[in-house]
């Protein structure tokens, strides 16, 4: 939802950070690897015990991540540079799940929960990107929701910093992510169906 609909207002920072990593000789395919360097290292910094820095390494992750996509568009997008972009995605994710799982073995059943509601609601995401006729501003369909990333990071975050509530915070993440999963699903049927 926020994606969607505040992007808007942080686009000029991805657009500012972008020309002047455009202009230091960066392409869009190497911030999204150093994104992914940098994002992957949050569940290690958390099973470790520095949750701040877990969340700065997150957030700077997801801010590289926005960067890499307006790199791309000022450039020339390339389409394994999306599937870089995707796959990495993920694994920055799981790294943050491992992280919390290592560290809370006794809620590991939860994040289970938590990691099946995020297969299910991607898979739907990806596989309407990949039907759907329709554009987006980015290299395919890109289908809004209640849960998008930076809800994402929120709650991960949430999760990260509010360790006596972890579980809680962990359970009402899979009920957003179950439910936009089937807001996906029934929005899908709506616009495939006319296509």
């Amino acid at each position: 939802m926020l994606d969607t609909h505040a992007r808007k207002y942080v686009q000029p920072a991805f657009e500012r950070t972008g020309i002047w990593l455009l202009k230091r000789g960066l392409t869009a395919n190497q911030v999204t690897v150093l994104s992914f360097m940098i994002g992957t290292t949050s569940g290690i910094f958390y099973y470790f015990d520095y949750p701040i820095i877990a969340v700065f390494v997150l957030w700077l992750s997801g801010f590289l991540d926005a960067v890499d996509g307006t790199m791309a568009r000022l450039t020339k997008s390339s389409p394994f540079g999306t599937v870089m972009d995707v796959t990495f995605d993920r694994i920055v994710e799981i790294s943050v799940l491992l992280g919390i799982a290592f560290r809370f073995p006794d809620i590991q059943w939860a994040l289970l929960l938590l990691a099946v509601s995020i297969i299910i609601s991607m898979t739907i995401f990806l596989t309407v990107g990949a039907v759907s006729k329709k554009q987006g501003m980015k290299s395919f369909y890109y289908q809004a929701g209640l849960a998008e990333r930076t809800e994402g990071f929120i709650l991960f975050s949430l999760m990260m910093l509010l360790e006596p509530f972890v579980l809680w915070v962990t359970l009402f993440f899979v009920v957003i992510e179950l439910y936009t999963g089937f807001q996906r699903f029934f929005e899908a049927k709506r616009i495939l169906s006319g296509e």
